[in-house]
């Protein structure tokens, strides 16, 4: 095996782009750690945030290193004290590394560290031809699941967590957002048991995949009327549940006035400014529960979304976008920066 490889690397703590390179030294695994061949990765919006440098890259990544977390390929290397991974697994990985000893960790909460590190963010990450991460962050892959298939399983993990969170069964529930990550979450839902899933987002591409993905009313918010809508939807009552995908403050706050009374709203996206809500009226007056979720249950969310992608609602094409390989990067974040449909594959 040749001692160099080709990568992405994050150069400088600032604005800029990456750089493609040919000589980096392929990594040795420590001793707790795996190496592995990476098939494909896909490109997610906090690799975008990385090369803008905003505030939270600037708090949490590391410069300079190779990004990008979404990834699936095979383990060609072990560490020394690795017994349950061997030569040959196929995986995806898990992008939060926690510690295995804080308070969360010992407490069931893994996937909210204490001392988390981010695969691809703090530490090096799959954005080239090989990776090295911890040995219980890989999740092996039955052999029937495509590597493609296996890249989704942290992103939409996100979706499936906010399922997770609002207990959708025998619900009404609202799902805010259908990017790739609202449309896994709209799946989950139906796959675990929601009585009614209506979905919103501004167009009507992404509206009609959620149809195809099991929403049973999909709605166009982009001239408002979305609470009136429910309101007339549910009889005056409001929804059971909702999730938003988008961090829009706009989106939150219609979706938390159409969450009934005692009912539940969850946070998946991230609002990338300060969002008011009225919290007297809104949420504290009607009991109504808020809650946010932070990547995905440490393996029961994989599990779930396993269950969720051999169910009748999944269609991987619909969450699937564009592919390229690794040294035409650029074209794959300009399709990110326009905001075409479906997660971007990088082939190394």
């Amino acid at each position: 095996m040749s001692k160099t490889m080709r990568g992405l690397v994050k150069e400088t703590a600032g604005s800029g782009k990456l750089v493609y390179r040919t000589d980096l030294p392929i990594p040795e695994p420590g001793d707790d750690e795996v190496l592995i061949k990476v098939h494909c990765s896909a490109i997610c919006g906090t690799d975008m945030h990385i090369v803008e440098w905003d505030k939270w890259s600037q708090i949490h990544a590391r410069a300079p290193l190779v990004i990008g977390h979404e990834t699936a390929g095979d383990i060609v290397a072990v560490g020394k004290n690795v017994t349950e991974r061997k030569v040959g697994d196929r995986v995806s990985c898990e992008s939060h590394i926690p510690c295995n000893h804080c308070w969360f960790c010992d407490h069931g909460m893994k996937h909210i560290c204490k001392n988390m590190e981010l695969f691809g963010v703090s530490v090096p990450g799959a954005f080239a031809e090989y990776a090295c991460i911890r040995w219980d962050c890989t999740f092996p892959l039955d052999e029937s699941l495509s590597y493609e298939a296996a890249c989704m399983f942290e992103p939409m993990g996100a979706g499936v967590h906010g399922v997770e969170a609002a207990e959708v069964a025998g619900k009404t529930v609202l799902v805010s957002g259908c990017g790739p990550i609202g449309l896994t979450a709209v799946a989950a839902s139906k796959t675990f048991g929601a009585r009614q899933v209506i979905a919103c987002d501004l167009i009507d591409e992404r509206l009609e995949a959620a149809r195809n993905m099991g929403a049973d009313v999909i709605f166009n918010s982009r001239h408002g009327g979305l609470y009136e809508e429910i309101m007339k939807l549910t009889d005056g009552i409001g929804v059971d549940a909702a999730i938003d995908v988008t961090g829009s403050g706009e989106a939150i706050r219609t979706a938390l006035r159409s969450v009934r009374a005692a009912g539940r709203l969850v946070g998946v996206g991230l609002p990338n400014k300060r969002v008011e809500l009225d919290l007297a009226n809104d949420l504290i007056y009607r009991e109504v529960e808020f809650t946010g979720i932070s990547g995905r249950k440490i393996w029961e969310t994989w599990e779930d979304f396993a269950k969720v992608m051999n169910g009748p609602y999944y269609h991987l094409e619909s969450v699937m976008g564009r592919h390229f390989a690794l040294e035409d990067f650029e074209e794959g974040f300009a399709c990110m920066e326009r905001g075409e449909p479906g997660k971007v594959l990088l082939y190394p």
